[in-house]
């Protein structure tokens, strides 16, 4: 397997152009059950620029009645994410503190499944949450802090590299 680095400046420029609005290559989901992590899935493919389309576990959009669960799903993208082996992103479950831009956080606000997907945007100090900004879809915003938002739980996901 061959690897290229995570483009992170294409995936933060790509979340500054569409997170307060929708790219009408893609699907809109907010009436069914949110865009967050299409908004996410668009802006780390932005920085990857490749999908891996291996049926049901892969990462890939062709239109909104053909993609891959990952690209949509919270939970589902977390499965791929750091559990993938092959094609596409690579990432690992971290800590706070050894995040960067252009990862992903996932917010867990009651029950037992994470609801949300956020793009990490901007960092002014990785040990604030006032300091970590975001952007995201389904409530858009970009350079929201992370404090702004109520929630029990938060796991982050570090994009390590791209198989290619």
């Amino acid at each position: 397997m061959k690897y290229k680095e995570y483009d992170r400046g294409a995936t933060i420029e790509y979340a500054k152009k569409w997170a307060l609005a929708r790219n009408p290559k893609y699907y809109n989901f907010d009436y069914v059950g949110g865009d967050c992590t299409s908004f996410a899935s668009q802006c780390i493919y932005a920085g990857c620029k490749v999908m891996n389309y291996t049926k049901d576990y892969g990462w890939y959009y062709n239109n909104g009645n053909n993609k891959s669960p990952s690209w949509s799903g919270v939970e589902y993208l977390y499965q791929f994410l750091t559990n993938n082996k092959g094609i596409g992103p690579q990432a690992i479950e971290t800590t706070q503190n050894k995040i960067e831009i252009g990862d992903i956080a996932q917010l867990l606000f009651d029950g037992e499944k994470f609801e949300h997907t956020l793009v990490i945007v901007k960092i002014e100090n990785r040990f604030s949450f006032r300091s970590i900004k975001i952007a995201s879809h389904t409530f858009d915003s970009f350079e929201k802090p992370i404090s702004e938002y109520t929630f029990q739980k938060i796991r982050w996901l570090h994009i390590e590299r791209v198989g290619i």
